[in-house]
């Protein structure tokens, strides 16, 4: 998945998904450096700002000990702390705004999908499909979560959306055994990218990491490196939990990146900043709408400006 150009079209749409995040930080801003010196007061309204915002305690205490390093008590404008953060937040996420390249030395490259149920995972498997094979790739898509109907649909309607082959089983089907067949299938048919829904009980965690080290066991009886990338899908309006998350799942399976969707449902996107510096997980795209133009590689660069309420 190449990283998309920097179209005017995307970059709106990515100021407006992350409206509701840029209003909160940008009226806070605001609210603390009207006339103001970059004094002991400020630091500790704009880290509590910060934290408020979702970047949580350690981002915070860093970006404003980052900001007051060649500032402290002197006049600062609004615009100034924004811009100076924008360029701070975009130095934290440039390691990891990595777009999913698949190896064309896998046939296919196998990408299993993880996440719980309401994250997006589905929606995000078919927008998926649509930019990959926009690149010209031949994809097809695994209806791996068996228990629920509507997903299973889901995939059917952007396989028919996006001319992508879905291999679906029968309701509670094992899905272990779906992908199996589903990438005898795809070495058959020459696909490039095998993409595999997969269930998202989390709280029935046992289950779940036993279904899903199943299914990368059965995966490796074929190809003894699949996957050969475990994408953690995470919506982004559950804030600070999506740390508790993304420690749940690498407990389970080596995640290997990410992808956060709805954050123009939210105002905690600042969360994507404390993932980042936490995990150090490549975010390989963002979801900011409804739309399958809506999800695209990620822009460190991009995000930041936008996230602060600047031009991108």
């Amino acid at each position: 998945m190449a990283e998309a150009g920097s179209g005017g079209g995307w970059l709106k749409r990515l100021a407006a998904g992350l409206k509701r995040s840029s209003s909160k930080l940008g009226e806070g801003i605001a609210g603390i450096f009207t006339k103001r010196k970059l004094d002991a007061a400020t630091l500790g309204e704009l880290e509590e700002l910060l934290i408020a915002s979702d970047l949580g305690p350690a981002t915070a205490k860093s970006l404003t000990q980052k900001i007051a390093k060649d500032r402290f008590e002197k006049d600062i404008a609004e615009n100034e702390i924004r811009e100076a953060l924008a360029t701070e937040i975009a130095a934290i996420l440039a390691p990891v705004a990595k777009p999913l390249v698949p190896n064309p030395g896998n046939r296919p490259h196998v990408v299993l999908v993880v996440g719980v149920n309401g994250s997006g995972k589905t929606t995000t498997i078919g927008k998926l499909s649509k930019l990959l094979r926009g690149e010209g790739r031949k994809v097809m898509l695994v209806a791996g979560d068996t228990f629920r109907a509507a997903a299973v649909e889901q995939l059917r309607i952007w396989g028919e959306r996006t001319g992508s082959p879905v291999v679906t089983g029968a309701p509670n089907a094992d899905a272990a055994g779906l992908a199996f067949g589903a990438l005898e299938q795809a070495r058959r048919d020459g696909i490039d990218v095998l993409l595999i829904d997969t269930a998202g009980r989390l709280h029935n965690k046992a289950d779940l990491m036993a279904e899903l080290q199943k299914m990368i066991r059965v995966l490796r009886k074929i190809e003894p490196t699949a996957p050969h990338d475990v994408l953690l899908v995470l919506d982004a309006g559950i804030g600070q939990n999506a740390l508790q998350q993304i420690e749940a799942f690498k407990e389970m399976v080596s995640v290997t990146g990410l992808v956060l969707t709805k954050l123009d449902g939210t105002a905690r996107g600042g969360v994507l900043v404390a993932l980042a510096e936490r995990f150090k997980l490549p975010v390989h795209a963002i979801g900011v709408g409804e739309t399958a133009d809506d999800l695209r590689p990620f822009s460190a660069d991009a995000f930041a400006r936008a996230l602060l309420g600047l031009e991108t």
